[in-house]
């Protein structure tokens, strides 16, 4: 941690809900530009890496959620943002302003907007919004989890009444062959597969108990630092393939789901071959 900038156990509720109510007010302006673009149908995009794309409205929405943050109680946490970049240390903004680009450019509704506040490597306060479904989620530590302001819970099922959502590692190809290992066992233990994405999305069902549980390889702190707080504050459990509860935020490798999957899952990715072993994207 750098500086006077407090650290997690600093923050008091107070101090949260202030930071909540201004990550909430980001993520909802940088949707209205999302959901007006995702009606105009007429959006440039270009390939950042093969099936990796950014357009306009990505990087539009990012600046409406940073000069928001900078206007509120936030302004003088880090921003680190899907598009811009930054290192995730001491109190930061990790932001994904358009989660699920592929989505959005092909005209599929499933995208979000992600808003975090990360004090010392642990999410504190989490926001996921769906502009174009008009669902916000929203959690801060200790508070519990919300949909649209009701609270929500994870599921209770048994791995085998399962519906575990999860998504392929293309950024990070030498994954796939212990990805497909792992997916392969999966299936055969859970009643059935989705991939929806984007994985904060997939988080934010998670936690809402539509989905039991959601497995990833290689995916950055700003798509998963809000949703994984939503599932925790929910009642689920938050770790790396290797069962680790605090390694997911910096190697991507996360897997999040209700108790009882959870259980289940961490039996087949435990044992996982990863090649490099549980790097962090960059």
């Amino acid at each position: 941690m750098k500086g006077t900038e407090p650290g997690s156990s600093e923050l008091s509720g107070a101090e949260l809900e202030r930071y909540l109510h201004d990550a909430v007010l980001a993520a909802r302006r940088a949707g209205r530009v999302v959901r007006a673009a995702f009606h105009d149908g007429r959006v440039a995009a270009r390939a950042k890496a093969p099936g990796d794309y950014v357009t306009e409205v990505d990087l539009r929405a990012e600046r409406v959620i940073r000069d928001c943050l900078d206007a509120g109680t936030g302004a003088g946490a880090r921003f680190v943002g899907e598009e811009c970049g930054g290192a995730v240390d001491g109190l930061c903004w990790v932001v994904d302003p358009l989660d699920g680009t592929t989505n959005f450019i092909r005209g599929f509704p499933s995208v979000g907007v992600s808003v975090a506040l990360v004090a010392d490597g642990e999410p504190v306060v989490g926001v996921v919004h769906a502009p174009l479904w008009r669902e916000t989620f929203t959690a801060v530590r200790g508070g519990g989890a919300f949909r649209n302001g009701e609270p929500i819970r994870a599921s209770t099922r048994p791995a085998a009444g399962a519906v575990c959502s999860t998504g392929f590692p293309f950024k990070t190809p030498d994954l796939l062959p212990a990805y497909f290992d792992v997916l392969s066992a999966v299936v055969g233990t859970v009643e059935d597969i989705r991939r929806p994405a984007g994985a904060s999305l997939d988080l934010a069902w998670v936690a809402c108990g539509v989905f039991d549980g959601f497995f990833e390889l290689g995916l950055g702190p700003w798509d998963v630092a809000a949703g994984a707080l939503l599932v925790r504050e929910a009642g689920g459990i938050v770790t790396d393939w290797r069962g680790d509860h605090d390694a997911w935020l910096a190697s991507g490798n996360i897997l999040a789901a209700a108790p009882l999957v959870h259980a289940g899952l961490i039996e087949h990715t435990r044992g996982a071959a990863l090649v490099p072993a549980d790097r962090a994207p960059s």
